[in-house]
C-alpha cells in the first residue's frame, strides 16, 4: 500500500448517500484539470488534441486512425475481445444498489458485488432490513442475493390483452443462482472485476473555496487511489456518480500516477434515477448515456458497457457520447428541470397576489406541446440529494470560467427556490396574526418526496427554521414512511429546540395544532373518495419491505412474471439480538388515508391547513370545517369579478 492510503481509505464513506462533510478534498473545477497546462499525456481527447497525441506510443497502429473511422459501440463487434465476467460497484447507497441490482437481475450470468466501508449497511443489505426504501427494490435484491426455486408462474398479459379476454399462461422458470454479493472487503472484489462502477458520495463543499456550490471530490479521489492500487490492468471505471464536467482527466491523471503502466479506461454513465420511481427508471429508461474518450480503446469499454445495457434496454436509447459531453449532460438535465420548478413556482408568487390560480395556469400552458406538463406542478420547491448540488456545480463551473451572468442565472433558480419555502412558512405566521407563540404547529411529512424515506434536502427544514424563529409552542412533525431516529438525526442540524416533536402517529401529531401544513405529497395525506376501513391490512415497516405477496422477477414487453415468497430461496437469517428485528414501528397503517374528519375535531379553531403541494381538494376540506391555504392560490377574502 501506498503511505496515504489510510488516511484517504478512512475519509471515504464509500456511500453516494453519506452525510459526511469532506470539505478539504479536491474539488472541481479550481482543482480540475480543466486548468492543467497540458493533455498530451492522456486518452481523454480535447477538441484541440489529435488522437495521435492521445494514444499512447506503444499504439503506434492506432496513430493514423481518425474520428470518423473510430467503431460505434452498439456495433456488436465492438466490444469483441473484452470481456466482462465480474462487475463491481462501490458505494452501497441510493444509485450503487439498484443499479447493481438491476444489472445482476438482467445478466444472470454476471457476478455482481457490492462494497461499502460502512459495516452496518453491508450487514443490513445482507439480511432482511434493507436500508433504502424504494418500491421494488427489496424484491429484486431477494432474488439476486438469495437466488429462487424453479417453478411455474403466470404471465400478467399487458392491459390491452386483458381488455380483450386474453387469458394468462403458465411459464417455466429455471431456478436461479445468486450473483449479487454485498461486502466490506474491497481489496479482493477491486482485483477480481472486469469493470469498476464508482457510486460514491459527491456533496457539496461547506466549506472553503466554492462552498455552498463546488463539488467536493474527495471520496472519487479516494476510491480512485484505492482502484489504482487494486484493479487488474485493463479494468474499466465507470462514473455512476454525479461529478463536474473533465472529472475524467482527473480520475486517468490518479490512475496513471499510482499506476504508470497500468491500462485503464474510464467511462462516463450518468444516473437518471429518481427515487421512488429508482426501479422504474433503471427497468424503462429514457436513454442510457455512455461517455468514452474518442480512442479505439475507449470506445471498445463503452461498447462492452452497452452491451450489459442491451439485454433489457433497446439499442435505439443506447447514446455514445464523449466523456466529457455525458458528465456535463447529467447536470444540465437536473438544472433544466428544476428551472421548469423554480420557474412556475414563481408564477404562484404572482398568482396570489392576482388572484390567478396557478393550476388553471399551468393546465393552460401545458397543453403546448413545446412546454408540455411535466414539472410544472407548483408547491415547496425541490429537495433532496440532487438537484440543488448539481445546480451549484453548474454555477461554480461558470464563474469559474469567468461567465458569471451565466452562473448567476443558474443561481437564481436556486434562489426561487428557496424564496419558495420561506414564502410558505411566513404564510403560515401571518394568517395567524403574525405570531406563533403558546401555538402548535403540525408538518405532516418530512421526506423530501414520496415513495421514499430519504431526508436529505429536505424541505421541512428550511420551513422549520423560519417557524422556530416565532417560537412556537410546538413544532410537531409526522411521515408515514422515515424513522422517527431518522428525522430527529437531521433535526440535529437545527441545534437542540424543545419545540420539536417527532410522532409515530399522526392523530397524535396533529391533536390540539393550531394549523397543518402539508409538506411531502403522500398519497395517504389525501382525503380517500370513498374511505374503507374494512380492508386494513397490517402495516410493513419502511425498512423491512419484504413483500408477503408477489414480485417482478422479469419484466417483458407484454406484462410480468410474478413469484411468490416461498420460491426464494432462503434469505440470511438474522442475529438474536438484531437490533432492526427489535425495533417497533408505528402503528399507523401506511396504506390508508387519514381521516380528516377525525383530525378536524381536534384542530383548534380557525382549523387551517397548508397545503404546500396542492394534493387536497379544498372543497371538500371546508365541509369538515377546515379552511385550505395553497401555494399559487389568493387568501380567502379576495374579491373576484
Amino acid at each position: 500500500m501506498y503511505a496515504d492510503m489510510d488516511a484517504a481509505s478512512s475519509s471515504a464513506n464509500t456511500s453516494e448517500d453519506s452525510g459526511a462533510d469532506f470539505s478539504v478534498g479536491r474539488t472541481s473545477p479550481d482543482g480540475s484539470p480543466l486548468f492543467n497546462a497540458s493533455y498530451s499525456d492522456s486518452t481523454i481527447e480535447t477538441r484541440f488534441t489529435s488522437l495521435s497525441d492521445l494514444l499512447p506510443s506503444d499504439d503506434a497502429s492506432f496513430s493514423q486512425v481518425r474520428r470518423s473511422n473510430l467503431p460505434d459501440i452498439l456495433d456488436p463487434t465492438t466490444a469483441a475481445g473484452v470481456v466482462i465476467k465480474n462487475i463491481c460497484f462501490i458505494g452501497a447507497g441510493y444509485v450503487g444498489v439498484p443499479t447493481a441490482a438491476v444489472i445482476a437481475l438482467k445478466n444472470p450470468f454476471l457476478r455482481v458485488t457490492v462494497i461499502d466501508r460502512d459495516e452496518f449497511r453491508i450487514r443490513r443489505w445482507n439480511s432482511a432490513h434493507v436500508p433504502i426504501s424504494e418500491p421494488g427494490l427489496d424484491d429484486i435484491v431477494r432474488l439476486t442475493r438469495d437466488g429462487s426455486k424453479a417453478c411455474s408462474v403466470e404471465a400478467v398479459k399487458s392491459s390491452l390483452a386483458q381488455r380483450i379476454g386474453a387469458r394468462s399462461s403458465k411459464i417455466s422458470i429455471p431456478a436461479r443462482q445468486p450473483n449479487l454479493t454485498f461486502a466490506t472487503a474491497s481489496s479482493k472484489s477491486m482485483a477480481e472485476a472486469d469493470m469498476i462502477f464508482i457510486c460514491v458520495n459527491t456533496p457539496t463543499k461547506v466549506t472553503g473555496i466554492g462552498a455552498g456550490y463546488a463539488t467536493d471530490m474527495t471520496a472519487v479521489e479516494s476510491v480512485v487511489k484505492e482502484v489504482a492500487v487494486n484493479a487488474k490492468t485493463g479494468a474499466i471505471l465507470v462514473e455512476k456518480s454525479t461529478v463536474p464536467c473533465r472529472t475524467a482527466k482527473l480520475v486517468q491523471d490518479i490512475l496513471d500516477t499510482y499506476r504508470p503502466r497500468a491500462r485503464f479506461q474510464v467511462l462516463s454513465n450518468p444516473e437518471f434515477l429518481s427515487e421512488g420511481t429508482a426501479v422504474k427508471n433503471l427497468l424503462h429508461p429514457d436513454r442510457v448515456i455512455i461517455g468514452s474518450s474518442n480512442t479505439i480503446p475507449g470506445r471498445r469499454a463503452a461498447a462492452a458497457l452497452a452491451k450489459i445495457y442491451s439485454t433489457w434496454v433497446d439499442r435505439s436509447k443506447i447514446l455514445g457520447t464523449h466523456v466529457w459531453s455525458s458528465e456535463l449532460a447529467k447536470l444540465v438535465a437536473n438544472a433544466m428541470l428544476a428551472q421548469r420548478i423554480s420557474s412556475i413556482n414563481s408564477i404562484s408568487a404572482i398568482c396570489e397576489g392576482t388572484g390567478a390560480d396557478v393550476h388553471e395556469v399551468a393546465k393552460s400552458i401545458g397543453l403546448d406541446p413545446r412546454i408540455g406538463p411535466q414539472f410544472l406542478k407548483a408547491g415547496l420547491g425541490f429537495g433532496g440529494s440532487c438537484f440543488r448540488k448539481d445546480i451549484g456545480s453548474l454555477v461554480y463551473l461558470a464563474r469559474s470560467l469567468g461567465l458569471h451572468e451565466v452562473g448567476d442565472y443558474w443561481n437564481q433558480v436556486l434562489l426561487i427556490n428557496d424564496l419558495q419555502r420561506k414564502r410558505f412558512a411566513r404564510k403560515v405566521i401571518s394568517r395567524l396574526n403574525g405570531t406563533l407563540i403558546r401555538k402548535k404547529i403540525t408538518l405532516l411529512g418530512f421526506a423530501f418526496k414520496k415513495d421514499t424515506g430519504d431526508t436529505r434536502e429536505s424541505v421541512a427544514i428550511d420551513i422549520i427554521r423560519v417557524l422556530l424563529e416565532e417560537r412556537p409552542a410546538e413544532v410537531a412533525i409526522f411521515d408515514p414512511c422515515c424513522s422517527v431516529a431518522g428525522i430527529q438525526s437531521e433535526l440535529e442540524n437545527l441545534g437542540g429546540h424543545d419545540a420539536l416533536n417527532v410522532y409515530a402517529d399522526p392523530y397524535q401529531a396533529c391533536l390540539d395544532a393550531d394549523a397543518i401544513l402539508v409538506v411531502t405529497d403522500w398519497d395517504n395525506f389525501r382525503m380517500a373518495s370513498t374511505p374503507d376501513h374494512t380492508n386494513i391490512k397490517r402495516p410493513q415497516s419502511p425498512t423491512d419491505l419484504t413483500s408477503s405477496t408477489s414480485t417482478i422477477v422479469a419484466d417483458r414487453a407484454d406484462g410480468f412474471l410474478n413469484l411468490s415468497k416461498d420460491q426464494y430461496l432462503p434469505e440470511p437469517p438474522c442475529p438474536s439480538n438484531c437490533p432492526e428485528c427489535a425495533y417497533s414501528f408505528p402503528s399507523f397503517n401506511t396504506e390508508e388515508h387519514l381521516e380528516w374528519a377525525r383530525i378536524s375535531y381536534h384542530m383548534k379553531k380557525p382549523k387551517l391547513v397548508f397545503d404546500g403541494r396542492g394534493i387536497l381538494n379544498a372543497t371538500e376540506m371546508e365541509k369538515l370545517g377546515i379552511r385550505v391555504e395553497a401555494l399559487g392560490k389568493a387568501e380567502s377574502g379576495f374579491t373576484l369579478f
